[in-house]
């Protein structure tokens, strides 16, 4: 249905703002939560998290270089900096 929808719209499905840059973006985003969630231990905005010695700290966007494009995420941080992702490692600048 998004391949139909691009076509008919005249939309190029990679490259800049297209559609599975779009997706990719938030299926890496969606893991990182994912990872984040796992390391810390309590789903975001949870109140468990209060005054549990390590806690979400915002994010930072990383751009990876990937088949449909480059892609810019936001990579969660931890207060404690011991959050270490997998989808998108440290210093990782392209998606394999």
């Amino acid at each position: 249905m998004l391949v139909d929808r691009a076509r008919s719209d005249g939309l190029q499905l990679t490259g800049e703002g297209g559609p599975l840059q779009q997706l990719t973006k938030r299926v890496l985003e969606s893991a990182l939560e994912g990872e984040i969630t796992d390391h810390v231990g309590y789903d975001k905005h949870d109140a468990t998290g209060r005054n549990s010695g390590n806690s979400r700290n915002g994010t930072r966007a990383k751009t990876v270089l990937t088949d449909v494009g480059p892609v810019e995420v936001k990579v969660p941080r931890d207060t404690a900096g011991t959050f270490e992702p997998q989808i998108v490692r440290k210093r990782q600048r392209r998606l394999t």
